[in-house]
């Protein structure tokens, strides 16, 4: 599999990442193993976890897997911390917080280091030098290698990369932010892409299938073995209106002409975005995970892309219109 650098910084990752937030809940550590397995062998490096994953069972598993099954070196391993399961505080940013949750994710995963180590979401309750400065305390103490943002909108992310980089040589700058990213979800290129060009910070997609609707199963009914049958239903319905239809419609035409599969175009367009650097994909299955890994085959023609872009087009008027033009 392509390697790629995370935004300018020397990491390289797989160009696919592999995700884990079924693990040890609905994925078990036999299915886990199948699919770490498969990713490995595939070339993949990069996968993806959060302390919050199934409780912090899926840092459990992937550290027992890591243990015996793949080594430990031939991983890039990112986690996240700051989400809380308190109903009155989401998430939680604050120095104390972050740095326990780091150490706690460091015993699950049974290793002394983390790959990318990223801020869950923005804690509009405490200062953000604060919630950097554990980023900087990470990093110094040799407890992550690189760090990271996830779901932190444009002006979020430009204040934490900017206020980063003025203390060059004693913190550490983002090296990548993690958002949904999908021909379904362009929210990101009003404003998170571009800060995130500008400043030299990768993305990593979250939800690159549209969670799960690209694949073209959703277009005629709920199949009954799927999220959109189960308590994740809601997660997956804002994506079944007629909208999203017309965009499905368009990747299954455009895969029946290039003889791939919904998903293989759809994984394929995000992939390949200006400032994207890895796509976090998940699967239940290792027979599931071996058809997303068969996109690396795949590149899409240019008039293809350009359809895909135009049927997908968000709005986006004032203030991001180029009134220059008028």
């Amino acid at each position: 599999m392509e390697q790629r650098q995370l935004g300018r910084t020397g990491l390289r990752v797989s160009r696919l990442g592999l995700g884990t937030l079924t693990w040890g809940r609905d994925t078990d550590e036999n299915d886990a193993a199948d699919l770490l397995k498969t990713f490995w062998e595939a070339g993949g490096t990069l996968v993806d976890t959060a302390d919050v994953y199934g409780d912090g069972e899926a840092e459990y598993v992937l550290g027992r897997l890591i243990e015996g099954l793949i080594p430990r070196r031939d991983l890039i391993i990112a986690t996240k911390a700051g989400s809380v399961p308190d109903p009155e505080r989401r998430f939680d940013g604050s120095r104390g917080h972050l740095l326990n949750a780091l150490d706690a994710s460091l015993a699950r995963l049974g290793t002394d280091y983390v790959d990318l180590w990223q801020v869950h979401a923005f804690d509009p309750r405490t200062p953000l030098d604060e919630t950097l400065g554990a980023l900087d305390i990470a990093v110094s103490s040799g407890r992550a290698r690189y760090a990271g943002v996830s779901n932190f909108c444009g002006w979020q992310l430009a204040k934490a990369a900017t206020w980063q980089l003025a203390g060059a040589g004693t913190r550490t700058p983002l090296a990548g932010t993690q958002m949904e990213y999908s021909l379904l979800q362009r929210g990101v290129e009003r404003e998170v892409l571009p800060a995130a060009l500008d400043l030299g910070i990768g993305l990593l997609p979250s939800s690159p299938l549209g969670r799960g609707v690209l694949t073209g199963k959703y277009r005629h009914a709920i199949p009954p073995d799927s999220r959109g049958a189960s308590d994740l239903a809601p997660f997956v319905e804002p994506y079944l209106d007629d909208t999203a239809g017309h965009i499905v419609d368009a990747v299954t035409t455009a895969a029946d002409g290039l003889a791939a599969t919904p998903l293989q175009v759809a994984l394929a367009w995000v992939r390949d975005r200006p400032g994207v650097t890895a796509p976090i994909v998940g699967a239940r299955t290792a027979q599931q995970l071996t058809a997303v890994l068969s996109v690396e085959a795949l590149s899409l023609p240019h008039e293809i892309c350009r359809a895909l872009d135009d049927v997908s087009a968000p709005v986006h008027r004032y203030p991001d219109h180029d009134w220059s033009t008028l």
